[in-house]
């Protein structure tokens, strides 16, 4: 077979016309040695045309480009890797696309982003479209798609070509986005989402990038029926006749991802950088009248490899096309870096202009001048500096050659600095004058004075009294406060409007957001012109991305052919955006490995700039400063000590919380770490915004679809919705929160009670005087209308950066009421309109704890008279009174039904009921194979006693102990990769395994008092057999009828919150109708919860309807379906018709954390354990009118004894009546006095009542416990932080216990020590494996025993586990009394050094 191929390329290489490429024999045997190390396709095997030449060609275009690289390069200094230059290359290889050493060819060098302009007038607007000279290509083109090369009109470019059947598209566009049909039909392709893989098929291997692009992927991918689509292009433009004599350029900001082009029949070049610009001397094309542009895309190129960014993957051009006219003398670059003196006083900018002299004769006596202009703060008007003098730099340039003119431009303490706080921008103009002081060319570029340094601080120099090596911007240790950003659009795909663009900024500026990651790529140019004018700090990322390959020897970075990509691909960002003072961080890259392309990199970027620090996050020992995506809040605070040499410093967290469906949990724990410190510079949320897209059902109802909505593969899912924002740019819950902790002050009570607060101001540059400060009193979540939007001062605040200080509040002699609880609001509104905000907007705020309210009057005392008894028919109990009918059900203890005043608000069956179950966030994937296993969505209710009783005041009590357990558990088998269309999370119950009684249950003590005007009191007792098990949430669950739409409450809000993100959201009443309040997410999932809540109530439109009032606070939410039905659904359209108001009031729900990406489920405090809990709530009729007062009541009813068991076997009986006496018995033994927790390890059933009343009794029954708790004391080695030891004893199985990867791989044995707390007659052992991935299932094993922990002896068992995820249960030979046990890993089933364990549990007498 290589035989075949080396023939076919000789005869190949001989028939081809060489022409002018110039290679020399060296080169010959060089790229010929280079032919014979590729693997070739086997002929007999079906390929396609292109595909079965590849290796062929790849080789020919290889030895060409030796030659063209050679031939005509221009000479310079700054000479671009890979770019090749030669206008006698009459037609392409047709090979350019699958060779990764010719990066383009004939495309101009990078330059920055200026334009030159016919007069100083049009200069100072700096944008193009203001210039003489400068002709937008963008709207109709006519357009042609295949999806296979070979099914391209070839000769498409050729004048004469007929394209009048062609259609016609507006350009920018993405081609598979504009072929998206009303009714979902594809006319050009299909988006496809993939986050880490290539779409047309990889292998995670050593040279596999030499397989190309045409490879074969499997047969239900896209690209196998498409296996390169290609993208034809056709428009005829006219050139101004005022362009005579001059150079025209034509450009192209972005083009995904590789293109041929043609001028008028000619062929120009091409070019694979899909994010930078491809400019094109086109001048020797041109024809006086019309001209014909023919521009062939396609979709991959071997660029392609390094483009592959965590996003829909949409070819086309995609950003502006235009002409750009320039005289034969130009200037051809203009870099402008601004420095200060050491006091930051006097400013000064170094201006270097590259000329060319393309001309044909020597100039001599050429100047450059240089003029100064101030733009006004966020605004357009331009005045000259006054004071700051013209500069001139003198230089001469040969014919065909360039020049440097190097001037630098004094501004001493005329200029302001520029920062995200007040970005002021100046415009330099600079005009090239000839011998005669003619002006040849007049041309402008923003600039900034800003200086940015990285340096050592004393510890008596910082603010934290910390000595370490920081970011300075302007002298001050800056604070980033971030996003990544894509950009996305759900209707145009890439191609972004320059209206939405600054629709975003001014969303940022609205939220508090001071920074963005440019995540994956370099920005549409007028992005960077926003960014310095309203003020954004941006790390600027060049467009590699090559994570499908992971970071090892895979990894294209070590790669010598690619070496130029990566070089190229950097410089080009870099001398595009050199100008900009918003970019404050280079970026070489994202998750593309270590190697030394990107070492490569560095260097050339440090040879161009040297005034921003370079940031890359897979290698930070090559760069200037430290970063990492997705640390762990434990992670962070080790980070922020700063003492570990290892870590490098300044530190910038390039990806953290996130944001993926309903998210952001702990952010408010970040930022109190990074903010007490200076080694933490900041971080960028991921990401910004949704990268959803509009797709249409047949009957044309859109939506915003994902990953495998449009058919395609490969996809990964629900993965591209992990934004602040939705896909339209409306918020989600998180932005709130962003708002919240990102704001830049801080506000707290010193004597709140007596109006003394404290304001801290978080600015590093600016005081606080652009605010109106006002402040309000609440009492009860409402606002006190005396003290109501009061100004903090007669005058603006003028607190300086970074001062604190104390204010008085006058709260004119007001009373607080002691029934009342308070808060106090301070606001900090937009003194003045700003572009972002109207005059008043609420850009800061904070809340205050005032005085919390005394008792109030007990249900008892408020709700007097005696309650009838109940009727009993059958397994149900009336009771009825005037205005109302309850009736409950003794099978399932509960409220079965609920009428008031004539009017059903609890229909049969759907009272409340113990629940612990909600719809799966993105976030609860740490979680989700372990709720469905317990049954939690499936919980069945059966009451194991019951009693009922009077009390002295007339109200009727029902007693009820109720088991709370599913029939069995079920699974959940959703991945995110390669999703079928319309696949969603989806539990399907296991039946072959019902549960038993020692399967997970819930046991519920639970006490209803019933009052004379129909109030129902509901106290009780929680507890489960798994203590340890982590929860979603726990109370209860019910439903109203759907009328039942107005949902008031007194608690955090208006938006959803939870217990991890809740700091963005105030203690306030508020009010909202159920399916409006909250935020719908492109994937319906657990939303509307409310944290802190008081009291709630439902009402219909007439204003009747129920309260709720907590016992002190609860999780409350009200929605129109129930959370298995948003589960159920892949977008909002697929939801049912709301049958009902679906309620829950909870004592805690779970946090939302951050585990849908490395930071790890809700931190411990915000989990719900399986333990044991008190909660209660009290169901009231109102109106309206009695709304106010119907809530101002607290519990009177009893509450139950509560019995729990911990894991060794120890009982407690507790109430929170201390001063009664409780009785027990066990299995209906003596009564005994209750005095402290007693043993009951081989199980039993406890009955407990309190002496004074034997009615109020318990009963709980508990399976004996057969394997012993242990606790680790030694490990031989784990992945400290995040699978350590000791989640093998925390009885979670979807945790586990991992050895060392990140630092070292420790190799076989490993082995973990427990200590059993005492001596034991150790009977054998289960051992559990992880229960998702292969790595560390162990095979071999030995277990030890001792009863020191020192001495070990033999083994006393030892074998081989089957490669199975099931628990394996191992019993010794003979029991051994012991205290420790040792269980040792030989080695795994894959055959690599890991070990991992879920759970190990010692069977015990």
């Amino acid at each position: 077979m290589e035989k075949y191929w080396k023939s076919i390329f000789y005869s190949e290489l001989c028939s081809r016309e060489c022409g002018d490429y110039l290679i020399s024999a060296s080169g010959r045997i060089k790229v010929l040695s280079q032919l014979f190390s590729y693997n070739y396709p086997n002929p007999n095997t079906h390929h396609s045309p292109t595909s079965l030449r590849m290796s062929l060609f790849l080789a020919c275009s290889l030895l060409f480009s030796l030659g063209t690289s050679a031939q005509t390069a221009p000479a310079s200094s700054d000479h671009m890797p890979g770019f090749a230059y030669d206008l006698k290359v009459k037609t392409p290889l047709g090979t350019e696309w699958q060779n990764p050493t010719q990066v383009a060819l004939n495309k101009e060098r990078p330059h920055a982003w200026f334009f030159s302009f016919a007069n100083e007038q049009e200069a100072l607007k700096v944008l193009p479209e203001a210039s003489s000279f400068y002709q937008s290509l963008n709207g109709e083109w006519s357009f042609h798609w295949v999806g296979n090369p070979e099914e391209r009109p070839v000769d498409f470019y050729k004048t004469n070509y007929n394209v009048s059947g062609w259609d016609k598209v507006q350009v920018p566009m993405n081609w598979n986005i504009v072929g998206i049909q009303k009714d979902g039909t594809q006319k050009y392709g299909m988006p496809i989402y993939s986050n880490q893989r290539v779409i047309f098929q990889h292998e995670v291997a050593v040279g596999d990038w030499k397989k190309g692009v045409m490879r074969e992927p499997n047969k239900d991918w896209l690209t196998y029926k498409n296996r390169n689509e290609v993208g034809s292009y056709r428009r005829i433009f006219t050139i101004p006749q005022n362009w005579d004599g001059r150079e025209v350029y034509l450009n192209f900001d972005g083009v995904d991802s590789f293109f041929y082009l043609y001028i008028n029949g000619k062929y120009v070049g091409f070019s694979k950088n899909s994010r930078n610009l491809a400019s094109f001397d086109v001048s020797p094309y041109l024809v006086k009248g019309e001209n014909v542009i023919a521009v062939e895309v396609y979709r991959h190129n071997d660029g392609s490899f390094l483009e592959s960014q965590d996003m829909f993957r949409l070819p086309g051009i995609f950003r502006n096309v235009g002409l750009v006219a320039k005289p034969k003398v130009q200037v051809r670059d203009v870099v402008a870096i601004p420095d200060f003196d050491a006091n930051l006083v006097n400013a000064s900018l170094d201006i270097k202009a590259s000329l060319s002299n393309l001309s044909k004769k020597n100039l001599k006596g050429l100047r450059v001048r240089y003029r100064l202009f101030e733009k006004e703060l966020y605004g357009e008007n331009t005045t000259p500096v006054a004071g700051v003098n013209v500069v001139t730099a003198p230089v001469e340039v040969r014919k065909g050659g360039e020049a440097t003119a190097a001037v630098k431009l004094q501004a001493g303490a005329l200029v302001k600095k520029w920062s995200a706080e007040a970005p002021w921008r100046y415009v330099l103009v600079g005009e090239l004058l000839d011998a005669k002081d003619q002006v040849l060319e007049t041309f402008s570029t923003i600039v900034g004075f800003r200086k940015i340094e990285i340096k050592n601080t004393a510890a008596q120099d910082d603010e934290f009294g910390k000595a370490g090596r920081y970011y300075y911007l302007n002298g001050k240790p800056i604070k980033m406060k971030g996003v990544n950003r894509h950009e996305t659009n759900p209707e145009r795909g890439h191609a972004i409007t320059r209206e939405q663009m600054e629709k975003e900024v001014m969303l940022m500026k609205r939220g508090n957001i001071n920074h963005v990651r440019n995540s994956h790529y370099s920005n549409d140019p007028y992005w960077y012109y926003l960014a310095d004018k309203y003020g954004i700090y941006l790390e600027d990322e060049c467009n590699i991305e090559s994570h499908q390959y992971y970071y090892g020897k895979e990894s294209l970075s070590h790669v010598p052919e690619f070496r130029d990509h990566h070089v190229a691909r950097n410089l080009e960002m870099v001398h595009a955006t050199v100008n900009h003072p918003s970019v404050c961080i280079w970026s070489l890259g994202n998750e593309a490995g270590p190697g030394d392309n990107f070492v490569d990199a560095y260097k050339a970027i440090k040879a161009f700039d040297t005034s921003r620090p370079v940031q890359y996050e897979r290698n930070n020992d090559i760069v200037d400063m430290g970063s990492n995506q997705y640390p762990s809040i434990g992670l962070t605070e080790y980070i922020a000590q700063g003492t570990d040499k290892g870590i490098k410093y300044p530190f910038h967290i390039s990806e953290y919380a996130h944001s993926m469906g309903n998210a952001v949990g702990n952010l408010v724990d970040y930022w109190n770490i990074i903010e007490s410190n200076n080694f933490i510079m900041g971080g960028a949320i991921w990401d910004w915004v949704d990268q959803a897209m509009y797709n249409y059902t047949p009957d044309g109802t859109r939506y915003w679809a994902y990953g495998g909505d449009f058919g395609d593969k490969p996809n990964d899912g629900m993965f591209c919705m992990n934004g602040v924002m939705r896909p339209d740019l409306t918020p989600k819950g998180q932005y709130f929160e962003v708002k919240k902790v990102y704001q830049n002050v801080d506000v707290r009570g010193v004597k709140p009670e007596e109006g003394v607060i404290e304001i801290f101001n978080k600015n590093y540059f600016t005081d606080l005087s652009g605010y109106d400060i006002r402040w309000s009193l609440y009492a009860d979540g409402q606002p006190v209308a005396e003290l109501t939007n009061q100004p903090l001062s007669s005058t603006r605040l003028t607190l300086g950066a970074r001062e604190r200080k104390n204010y008085q509040l006058n709260f004119k002699g007001y009373q607080f009421d002691p029934s009342k609880e308070y808060f106090l609001k301070v606001q900090f509104l937009q003194a003045e309109k700003k572009p972002w905000a109207e005059k008043g907007y609420v850009q800061m705020e904070e809340q205050i704890a005032v005085k919390p309210a005394a008792a109030q009057p007990a249900m008892a005392s408020v709700a007097k008279g005696r309650v009838a008894a109940p009727v009993v028919e059958g397994n149900l109990l009336r009771v009825k009174g005037q205005g109302y009918e309850l009736t409950f059900d003794k099978n399932t203890g509960g409220l079965y039904a609920a009428t008031y005043n004539g009017a059903t608000v609890i229909e049969p069956g759907h009272g409340p009921r113990l629940d612990a179950f909600r719809a799966r966030t993105d976030n609860d994937n740490w979680m989700d194979a372990k709720w469905p296993k317990l049954g939690l969505h499936n919980l069945k209710h059966k009451t194991t006693a019951f009693a009922q009783n009077i009390t002295k005041e007339g109200n009727l009590q029902l007693i009820f102990t109720v088991e709370s357990q599913a029939p069995y558990g079920g699974v959940d088998h959703y991945s995110n990769r390669d999703r079928e269309k319309d696949e969603v999370y989806k539990i399907v119950d296991d039946k072959s395994k019902p549960f038993g009684p020692n399967d997970f249950k819930f046991t519920t003590h639970q006490i209803y008092t019933i009052y004379a005007d129909g109030s129902v009191e509901l106290e009780s007792a929680i507890s489960s057999n798994m203590p340890k098990a982590k929860l979603p949430r726990l109370g209860y669950a019910f439903e109203m009828p759907k009328e039942y739409r107005h949902f008031t409450y007194y608690g955090r809000g208006p938006v959803n919150n939870y217990a991890d993100r809740k700091t963005g959201q105030f203690i306030e009443r508020h009010e909202g109708v159920v399916g409006e309040q909250d935020i719908m997410l492109p994937k319906p999932q657990s939303m509307g919860n409310r944290e802190e809540v008081r009291w709630c109530a439902l009402t219909n439109d007439a204003g009747q309807g129920v309260a709720f009032v907590a016992d002190s606070t609860m999780s409350a939410s009200a929605l129109p379906w129930s959370h298995l039905q948003l589960m159920g659904a892949a977008h909002p359209y697929q939801l049912p018709t709301s049958d009902g108001t679906y309620v829950h009031l909870d004592t805690k729900v779970a946090g939302l954390g951050g585990n849908s990406c490395g930071q790890g489920g809700p931190l411990s405090q915000d989990c719900v354990f399986g333990n044991a809990y008190r909660f209660g709530f009290i169901m009231r009729p109102v109106t309206n009118d009695n709304l106010n007062t119907a809530v101002k009541v607290k519990p009177a009813g009893q509450q139950p004894i509560s019995v729990t068991r911990s894991t060794v076997g120890e009982v407690s009986l507790n109430s929170p009546e201390t001063n009664r006496t409780v009785l027990y018995t066990i299995n209906g033994g003596k009564a005994q006095v209750y005095k402290a927790p007693f043993n009951l390890r081989d199980g039993g059933t406890i009955k407990a009542w309190f002496k004074d009343n034997a009615k109020l009794s318990v009963e709980q029954t508990f399976a004996k416990i057969e394997d012993v708790p242990l606790s680790v004391v030694f490990v031989s080695s784990q992945e400290a932080g995040s699978y350590d030891a000791d989640l093998m004893v925390d009885e979670d199985t979807d945790t586990f216990w991992h050895t060392m990867y990140s630092v070292t791989v420790a190799q076989f044995p490993h082995w973990v020590d427990f200590d059993a707390s005492a001596v034991k007659t150790m009977k054998g052992f289960v051992y559990v494996p992880r229960q998702e991935g292969n790595n560390g299932l162990i095979k071999d094993y030995e277990v030890y025993v001792s009863e020191d922990g020192k001495n070990w002896g033999q083994p006393v068992a030892k074998g081989s586990f089957p490669n199975s995820r099931a628990d394996q249960r191992v019993m010794f030979a003979q029991p051994v009394k012991a205290r420790y046990i040792r269980f040792k890993a030989l080695n795994s089933l894959n055959g690599q050094d890991y070990a991992a364990a879920a759970e190990f549990r010692l069977l015990a007498e």
